[in-house]
């Protein structure tokens, strides 16, 4: 029989090892027109405030802007180049942040896309992104690979968010 005023053990007290084996479920943006398919991962539709994939969670740490090569390019000029960083400038506060382009680096120097906007002006915008914005551009060649790649993203990251909780329970630095 517990006496008056002895608090039960809080359940985060015993650390989140529970946790740790939980896989994310993987947020869509309600915007994402052609949304990828996951297959590892549970996935959900919900708005997201930056990106067009988070995971449940994760809204506020974690984004994944995506384009195909014609959204890029066309993100490369007028008024949807200014809309697009924009778009980049919210990511700027998130630990873990990434562009990825569903094609490849080749495509594009090919001038694989319909448009007038050259290879090396493309080219150059990414690297601008990169450095200005802080997001890494990452390419993959297909739907399935990008799905695949935002799947593993998710799930090591919300993987350490748990271990980082788990050191701090026990009186660690994260």
């Amino acid at each position: 029989m517990k006496s008056a005023g002895t608090l039960p053990a809080l359940p985060a007290s015993h650390g989140l090892g529970d946790l740790a084996e939980v896989r994310p479920v993987v947020v869509v943006d309600t915007r994402e027109q052609t949304p990828l398919t996951f297959t590892r991962l549970a996935s959900e539709r919900g708005a997201l405030q930056s990106g067009d994939y988070s995971f449940r969670g994760g809204e506020e740490l974690f984004a994944i802007e995506r384009k195909s090569i014609s959204d890029l390019v066309a993100c490369c000029a007028g008024e949807n180049r200014e809309r697009f960083f924009r778009e980049l400038h919210r990511l700027r506060g998130f630990r873990f942040k990434r562009l990825l382009v569903v094609g490849t680096r080749e495509e594009i120097e090919a001038g694989a896309y319909h448009s007038n906007i050259s290879p090396k002006s493309v080219l150059a915008t990414l690297a601008a992104i990169e450095v200005r914005f802080d997001v890494a551009v990452v390419f993959s060649p297909t739907p399935d690979d990008a799905a695949r790649q935002v799947e593993i993203w998710a799930y090591w990251f919300a993987r350490e968010v748990v271990c980082a909780a788990n050191d701090l329970l026990r009186g660690g630095s994260a």
